[in-house]
């Protein structure tokens, strides 16, 4: 093995190791947690992860969970990528002016509109519903999905517009069959950062939320107790927690490579 192999290969391993760390846990008992130090479960046990998929209030927050943040990854999406062609293709009054504004939408934190958006989903209707969730997210996605997008698009030539033009396609024929395509790297990346932060996201999931659409991060907290954290089942639930944003990186691994190549990422 090259030396230069060597530093790659510790620095993964060193990434791994809460990893590790987390799921090994979730097949101990808290007792075993406790205890003391070791590097593999002593007494093996699936009491933990039974609970999850047996107690609706646990798999309903997965469920929940992947419901809105799949909301809005779709809005995030179809509402940003007209924009983002607006933005890429045409000049008009104030266009550097309002994408700047979108961009400080997606820097400003959670904290700052949590009790704005609880009232008004309060006064409409739609409070504890993953709608309510999946819109209080766009917030921040579809001004990222939209910067996102502008870059891969800027490195689309015009004259595919214009060919196509002449050629007779409408515009929705153009952008649905010919456009998107030639961006479909652009779209995976903006998917997969709306997909990521809504997944992540608590405060305003927790906040916009009471039983129905209750999120997984808040059902975590049930695990604290008079007698404690139950630690076990604490560490299955945020392990399980780590396979959908996995499984979407595994999906859009090439994608994400091609938006750093561009600069976009």
């Amino acid at each position: 093995m090259q030396k230069r192999s060597i530093v790659p290969i510790l620095y993964i391993l060193f990434l791994m190791l809460p990893i590790y760390w987390l799921v090994a846990m979730s097949f101990k008992t808290t007792n075993e947690i406790l205890s003391g130090f070791s590097l593999f479960p002593q007494t093996f046990t699936l009491d933990a992860y039974r609970t999850i998929f047996t107690d609706p209030t646990w798999y309903w927050g997965y469920i929940n969970s992947i419901l809105y943040v799949s909301i809005n990854t779709v809005i995030s999406v179809a509402v940003a990528l007209p924009a983002a062609y607006a933005f890429s293709r045409y000049r008009f009054l104030g266009d550097k002016q309002l994408f700047f504004w979108l961009l400080t939408n997606r820097m400003a934190p959670a904290a700052v509109f949590a009790l704005p958006f609880f009232q008004l989903y309060s006064a409409v209707g739609i409070f504890d519903t993953h709608l309510a969730v999946a819109l209080a997210h766009c917030l921040f996605n579809i001004p990222l999905a939209v910067w996102i997008l502008e870059g891969f698009m800027g490195g689309v030539p015009k004259e595919l517009d214009e060919t196509a033009y002449v050629d007779g396609y409408s515009f929705p024929r153009f952008f649905v069959t010919i456009f998107i395509p030639s961006i479909k790297a652009g779209v995976g990346v903006a998917a997969f950062f709306a997909f990521m932060f809504s997944w992540v996201e608590l405060l305003l999931a927790k906040t916009l939320t009471a039983v129905a659409a209750k999120p997984i991060a808040a059902t975590m907290t049930k695990t604290a107790s008079s007698a404690g954290y139950e630690l076990g089942l604490l560490a299955a639930a945020g392990t399980l927690t780590i396979i959908p944003g996995a499984i979407v990186i595994y999906f859009v691994r090439n994608y994400i490579a091609k938006g750093f190549a561009m600069g976009r990422v």
